[in-house]
């Protein structure tokens, strides 16, 4: 998995792409989302648009990342969920449990001020 981070007006948006299987690649998300959330973040956006796979343990990295998003008073919501992915998240019912977005922008847009 490879992951690009960036800011958009207080929302740290992940950009994650390739496989996403846990490993390594769960403990530097982990460390990465700790430290923003030790800034002061409290908005988080991953775009899975560029995710061509992920097994049970992508989706632990995803179920890990809200819990301690919503430990630490945060919201995160996925955006451009690829079809592969949200038929991922519609199997094991956890698109009742994330927010999901078409685009970005939408994702952005649907923050609590």
């Amino acid at each position: 998995m490879k992951m690009n981070v960036k800011e958009h007006e207080k929302v740290v948006v992940f950009e994650l792409k390739g496989k996403i299987m846990g490993g390594p690649d769960a403990a530097v998300f982990h460390d990465t989302l700790k430290e923003y959330i030790s800034k002061g973040y409290k908005r988080f956006l991953i775009d899975l648009a560029k995710v061509e796979w992920m097994n049970s343990s992508g989706l632990g990295i995803l179920i890990s990342g809200l819990t301690t998003i919503r430990n630490s008073g945060g919201e995160l919501k996925l955006a451009r969920v690829t079809e592969k992915i949200n038929s991922l998240l519609m199997i094991t019912k956890l698109i009742t449990v994330f927010d999901t977005y078409e685009s970005v922008e939408d994702a952005l847009s649907n923050y609590t001020q």
